[in-house]
């Protein structure tokens, strides 16, 4: 009997170990996996950043930055789409970060648990849908009779930002403990204090990342401008009464150039507009680096 359960004990190891080295070995696979794909994207971010950096760095001047974009045989820069887009931008953020954060506010304060996923879904599916459904509705609903005009752009963009910019409020303010709410409403303040002076300061942070990377994931499309504000001068304008010339279809305008000149001032504006998204990115991954230490130390 001591023969026959030392055997099965050694069976039994035998068939442990066997499984375990199959695990170890379904790991290792998994994690080379893993690591090709990630090298695969990096791989991909690195060619199209070097396929633009090769032909597009040898444009970038003083006067490509301080000149209008080019008539027919003249050379120039981007200047007013520059000014357009800051424009356009600079509306769409007013129009579209207040409302986002006062949505994302009722949805973790006030609004009940079946009331508030209905509103996440419909922030899901709003996020969701393509830019250039976007700038077809308003083109139908606002552009047709009236004409193309800044204004329009910037609320395309806005309707574009502002799910992004409530669901990532919503999520920071899920974060914050219920204990400082409570905390607060048991000494007597309102809610509605609790939420301006507690709540909102506590995910200031987080909030300030959001509106940073949804202004820079709007500030390069390209189809709503199109049909909102693409018809604009080649020069350099503050009316957004007007349709203004803006960075996406500047080089939109200029990749479809059959002029060799043109197209290369197009690699360099995608060069300009790559480093404004990397600047918005990294600061916003500094100040909430920054906002994370201090809540800490706090």
């Amino acid at each position: 009997m001591a023969t026959a359960g030392s055997a099965d004990e050694r069976y039994d190891i035998t068939r442990r170990s066997s499984g375990l080295g199959r695990r170890r070995l379904t790991e290792q696979a998994f994690a080379a996996l893993g690591v090709a794909s990630a090298v695969v994207a990096v791989g991909i971010l690195g060619l199209v950043l070097g396929t633009v950096l090769y032909k597009g760095f040898s444009q970038l001047s003083l006067s490509f930055f301080t000149k209008p974009r080019p008539l027919f045989g003249e050379s120039g820069g981007i200047a007013d789409a520059l000014v357009g887009s800051a424009l356009i931008v600079g509306m769409c953020m007013a129009m579209a970060i207040p409302f986002a954060v006062l949505v994302a506010v009722y949805m973790s304060e006030y609004a009940g648990p079946r009331f508030s996923r209905i509103l996440r879904v419909v922030l899901d599916i709003l996020n969701g849908v393509p830019a250039i459904v976007v700038g077809i509705f308003v083109f139908g609903l606002l552009v047709v009779g009236r004409g193309q005009s800044a204004i329009f752009g910037a609320l395309s963009l806005a309707v574009l930002m502002l799910p992004m910019v409530a669901r990532a409020t919503q999520e920071v303010l899920e974060v914050i403990p219920r204990s400082l709410r409570e905390a607060s409403l048991a000494l007597g303040v309102t809610r509605w204090r609790t939420t301006v002076s507690i709540v909102l300061p506590s995910a200031i942070g987080g909030i300030l990342t959001g509106v940073v990377i949804a202004v820079a994931r709007v500030a390069g499309e390209t189809a709503p401008l199109l049909f909102t504000s693409s018809i604009a001068a080649n020069q350099i304008s503050g009316d957004v009464t007007n349709a203004l010339p803006t960075l996406p279809v500047a080089i939109f305008a200029f990749s479809e150039s059959p002029d060799p000149g043109e197209q290369a001032a197009g690699w360099a504006a995608a060069l300009v507009l790559i480093g404004f998204v990397l600047v918005m990115n990294i600061l916003a991954k500094v100040f909430a680096a920054n906002r994370r230490k201090r809540l800490e130390g706090a």
